[in-house]
């Protein structure tokens, strides 16, 4: 059975590979030119970023190896959202495991679409401040370093690629415009 996605005509689509974190999707197409094509999505399950801000203007930060990027990465606090976990929920968990901060005030900055020309992967961007400290509960895959520094400083690393997470980027800036322009 066909259907319509946007000006493309998809006539089969083929689950091709499946794990617990995503999934990869090939689908025969007629092109908008209406020419035959193959087109390949993949699907990641949605996730989180979460920039904790102090009453100083400071933000945390993680610092931790990317096995894909093959280095370290700093980016603000982020995950995947569990199934039948609400996008809040997975903040409150992350900020909490990741970085061993509990929040008392949240705001939602909005959800980026990382890469969108393959990958379907929205994360809901969150600002979380009024912060207490607990112990983290990272998992034993993740060896991650936590960093302080003031929000003003964390734009200057975005600016000079020391942050290029993209969700991480546009997170810091979106906060840093909100809480600038007042």
């Amino acid at each position: 059975m066909t259907r319509k996605k946007g000006p493309w005509t998809v006539q089969e689509t083929v689950e091709k590979y499946r794990n617990a974190y995503f999934s990869v999707l090939e689908e025969t197409v007629r092109t908008p030119e209406d020419k035959p094509g193959t087109f390949s999505t993949i699907l990641l399950k949605p996730g989180i970023s979460v920039l904790a801000l102090d009453e100083h203007q400071n933000v945390y930060l993680t610092k931790e190896y990317r096995y894909a990027i093959e280095r370290d990465s700093i980016e603000v606090v982020s995950g995947g959202v569990d199934e039948n976990e609400s996008t809040l929920a997975c903040a409150r968990r992350e900020l909490r495991e990741e970085a061993g901060i509990e929040a008392h005030d949240w705001l939602s900055l909005g959800v980026v679409d990382p890469l969108t020309s393959i990958l379907r992967s929205p994360a809901e961007l969150f600002l979380a401040r009024n912060l207490t400290f607990v112990e983290p509960q990272t998992e034993e895959t993740e060896i991650i370093e936590l960093i302080k520094t003031s929000l003003h400083d964390s734009v200057g690393m975005v600016m000079d690629g020391q942050i290029s997470h993209a969700p991480s980027c546009v997170l810091i800036l979106k906060a840093y415009v909100l809480l600038t322009s007042s």
